[in-house]
């Protein structure tokens, strides 16, 4: 696949791995569609690097818990750039909950956006994609291949991203390739202090803290480094699962 002059939508994009995701894609020569649900700020910077890149950016707000704005999303990017070549699924939020205090509106609210959304914005993506010959990406996390005992709800939903990667896999082979990029310690929650990144970093093998561009990269490799890659999950974690 070639991205200069293709046209991606990347949800999540006015923030953190999202954002970096949507200006790496314009630097390669993408036109973005930039999604966001509260991050608008976050959105218009986005934008403006891409627009710097000499790329299109087109903002798209909409609330992807909701699986009516999440189906529809696709159709306003193809819309906008009367194309539709590449979908990332980024948008996620990580909530740290004693599994003691999970409630079912804390549940729900982190599966609907972290693996709900993530299907029905790829469902709504499927014609626009089969007539490119176009790929998904979604995002998933070193979480969904090991358990975070403080983090119950986000483990399942990223397990999920990652079963639902291989599915969508099956079902859209051959004319649409499915791969998810599993990161481990690229951005912490800011919430963490100097003593947790320091943990973090000495019991990770590479003992280093991942960056955004470390995933730019990898998202980049399964749109353009092979198109014989479909249902697999690239680790990214400096090699924190086989420590």
């Amino acid at each position: 696949m070639r991205l200069e002059g293709a046209a991606a939508l990347v949800t999540g994009a006015g923030r953190r791995i999202g954002q970096a995701i949507a200006i790496g894609l314009a630097q390669a020569g993408c036109d973005v569609a930039v999604h966001y649900h509260g991050s608008a700020a976050g959105a218009e910077q986005t934008a403006r690097a891409i627009r710097e890149a000499g790329r299109r950016a087109e903002l798209l707000q909409a609330d992807l818990s909701n699986a009516v704005a999440a189906r529809g999303l696709a159709d306003q990017a193809a819309r906008a750039f009367k194309r539709l070549d590449v979908v990332v699924n980024s948008a996620a939020i990580m909530v740290r909950e004693p599994v003691e205090t999970v409630t079912p509106e804390s549940w729900d609210r982190t599966l609907d956006l972290n693996l709900r959304s993530v299907f029905f914005v790829s469902q709504g993506a499927i014609p626009h994609l089969r007539r490119a010959r176009g790929k998904i990406v979604n995002l998933a996390d070193l979480a969904g291949l090991e358990p975070w005992p403080a983090y119950v709800p986000h483990c399942v939903s990223k397990a999920g991203v990652i079963m639902l990667t291989k599915a969508l896999a099956r079902a859209l082979a051959p004319d649409v390739a499915v791969n998810a990029v599993a990161p481990g310690a690229v951005l912490l929650p800011d919430e963490w202090d100097p003593g947790d990144r320091e943990h973090i970093r000495e019991t990770t093998p590479l003992a280093r803290l991942g960056s955004p561009a470390d995933v730019v990269a990898a998202v980049r490799f399964l749109l353009t480094g092979t198109d014989y890659a479909t249902g697999t999950v690239l680790v990214i974690d400096g090699g924190r699962v086989i420590r």
